[in-house]
């Protein structure tokens, strides 16, 4: 996994590609699978005026969220090849579905990508009814009361419950997995008191865990975060444990390969310098500004590395 940040990180930009015909048209709508208030939706809310001011023209954010954030990412995957559409997901989720589901796409032929944007690890999260105040605290209450806790989830399948799935399995805990439409409402389930534990992204919790209303365990990170001294990293407990929200934009299959290389040239304007790049790294994320080969093969090896858990975990998600 560090060799992977690494990688991503030290990407290379594709030069700049002109839209190749008068009456082609950049972007106008960043479709977001999800419900608003989640990463994913503060991204595109931040990315999205400043497309709009080089491009001349609305860029809408649209959110349509559910089937854990598939139904929006295929109704982007089949809006055929004017580029009008983009969609901004969490790319974990993205790679599990097809280890979990029958998609109606292919990830690989009816996508195209267009940018890595940001990497932001979890916080391991409890509701301040939860008896546990450090995550050894949080593993024996566990143990000691197989099924009692709920775990929310952004939808089952999602990437924050496959992080769940794969603390619990290395730590012998059994918890109940909550669906929801996305990280917002299981956020709010949280909150309110519905859920009990969550890993979700720093920048969307963040605000939740300075106000109180959500106790911060751990963080998902490789080390542990300037932001949080003193709370330690999953890695130091259970070997190997770095997950976290890696979010990026992708293009309907159709879409030419240089529309795509000349959004990614516009999208990377944005994210290096600049006041996007600046909110993004105060809300706790990274920017990275991949291109469009780079993400690629990111998507492969996400593909089969969470394939690996879920064979593991015999995981099966009802259709």
């Amino acid at each position: 996994m560090l060799a992977r940040v690494l990688l991503v990180v030290t990407l290379l930009v594709q030069p700049a590609v002109a839209f190749a015909q008068p009456a082609a048209k950049p972007p106008s709508r960043i479709v977001v699978p999800y419900t608003p208030g989640g990463a994913s939706d503060i991204l595109a809310r931040l990315i999205a005026p400043r497309l709009q001011e080089m491009w001349g023209q609305p860029v809408v954010v649209e959110n349509k969220p559910g089937g854990g954030g598939h139904i929006g990412i295929e109704f982007v995957a089949r809006s055929g090849k004017d580029g009008a559409l983009l969609v901004l997901t969490d790319l974990g989720t993205l790679a599990i579905g097809p280890s979990l589901q029958r998609l109606a796409y292919d990830l690989h032929k009816d996508l195209r990508p267009v940018a890595i944007v940001s990497f932001s690890p979890y916080l391991l999260v409890v509701h301040p009814q939860v008896p546990a105040k450090s995550v050894q605290e949080l593993v024996a209450y566990a143990k000691a009361n197989p099924g009692k806790l709920n775990y929310a989830t952004a939808g089952l399948g999602t990437n924050p419950h496959l992080a769940g799935l794969w603390f619990a399995r290395q730590l012998g805990i059994d918890w109940v997995y909550l669906p929801s439409k996305g990280g917002s409402q299981a956020l709010n389930d949280m909150i309110a008191g519905q859920a009990d534990v969550f890993f979700n992204s720093l920048f969307a919790t963040n605000p939740q865990v300075r106000n109180g209303k959500l106790r911060l365990l751990a963080v998902s990170s490789p080390k542990r975060l300037p932001a949080y001294p003193d709370t330690p990293a999953v890695i130091e407990l259970v070997p190997e444990f770095v997950t976290g929200s890696w979010q990026g934009i992708l293009m309907s299959g159709e879409t030419p390969p240089e529309v795509a290389a000349r959004v990614n040239q516009d999208v990377v304007k944005v994210l290096q310098g600049g006041e996007v790049e600046e909110k993004i790294r105060e809300l706790g994320a990274d920017p990275i500004a991949s291109s469009p080969a780079e993400m690629e093969r990111f998507l492969r090896d996400e593909r089969q590395r969470w394939a690996s858990l879920i064979r593991a975990a015999n995981l099966k998600i009802e259709q």
